[in-house]
């Protein structure tokens, strides 16, 4: 029997609710568990929860960075640019925002160029598949990393005009990505679905903070990994940055289909909830559905 996972993305996608969608469908915690306690990675513990969302009881899937790592990833002032908070040139949310890589947040820390700046520690694509052939994973779960990871790293290299093996992840935003990245990986590993469909991905409007100021969603690594993957983009009225980079990475590394079959029967529903703050739930719908002829 054909067992597929289907990522409902209306109110869009990001690495930890990817995480905890998957892990509400039917991914064991364990699984996960065991392998970010296996990352040479160091700065961040994870929790899982339960949490109301938009009146629902979702799962909640949140990386929780020391003190040195600790970013603005879900401070609406700062990220939209309203705030003073610091610029965008220390340890602050990524670059802008979510899951990324980016420079310094959580997900989107884009990648940097090929000088790593003021003294941070930088990963690059070497450090990072190190990383992931530690991991206490299967094969398979880390060939899901690799293309997840592959997706930003390529994307940043073009965004920065430089070769792939000069993108370097600042040590805030890969932290942050690497556990999120890899929890996914473990995850869908885990489920073992024949395939993956992504019917659309929400395209937000308005700005968003990275490291060298505010620019427009989508971001240009985001938008960068939805031409190589050739994702299917929906723009819709809300104002904020509803995919982020490491989202439609991991869009573009699962997905087999972007169409669900005629008919199907739904065998089980995961929820998983979104941090930041905007005029959606907030909340990404996993489901396992098996086609009926």
């Amino acid at each position: 029997m054909t067992r597929l996972l289907y990522l409902e993305c209306t109110s869009g996608i990001s690495g930890d609710m990817c995480a905890a969608a998957l892990l509400d469908v039917g991914a064991r915690e364990e699984v996960v568990r065991a392998a970010l306690e296996s990352l040479d990675v160091e700065g961040f513990s994870v929790d899982i929860a339960r949490v109301v969302k938009s009146g629902l009881d979702v799962c909640d899937f949140n990386v929780v960075l020391d003190a040195a790592h600790e970013n603005h990833d879900h401070d609406m002032v700062y990220l939209h640019g309203h705030g003073q908070g610091g610029g965008g040139d220390c340890d602050h949310g990524h670059a802008h925002g979510h899951d990324h890589a980016h420079e310094h947040g959580h997900e989107h820390g884009h990648g940097h160029g090929p000088v790593p700046d003021g003294g941070h520690r930088h990963r690059g694509p070497r450090e990072i598949e190190a990383i992931i052939e530690g991991a206490a994973m299967t094969e398979g779960a880390k060939a899901i990393a690799r293309r997840i990871f592959a997706l930003v790293a390529d994307a940043e290299a073009r965004v920065h005009g430089v070769p792939v093996d000069q993108v370097h992840f600042h040590e805030v935003g890969a932290v942050d990505s690497i556990a999120d990245i890899v929890a996914i990986a473990a995850a869908v590993d885990d489920l073992a679905p024949d395939g993956v469909v992504v019917a659309d991905l929400p395209c937000g409007t308005g700005t968003v903070r990275c490291q060298h100021g505010l620019i427009p969603v989508p971001a240009p690594a985001t938008a960068l990994i939805a031409e190589i993957c050739g994702l299917p983009l929906t723009p819709v009225a809300v104002e904020g940055e509803l995919v982020t980079p490491t989202g439609a990475a991991v869009a573009g590394a699962l997905r087999t289909a972007d169409a669900l079959p005629e008919r199907f029967a739904i065998r089980r529903i995961g929820m998983g909830a979104g941090k930041r703050a905007y005029d959606t739930p907030g909340i990404l719908r996993a489901m396992i559905i098996e086609p009926l002829a």
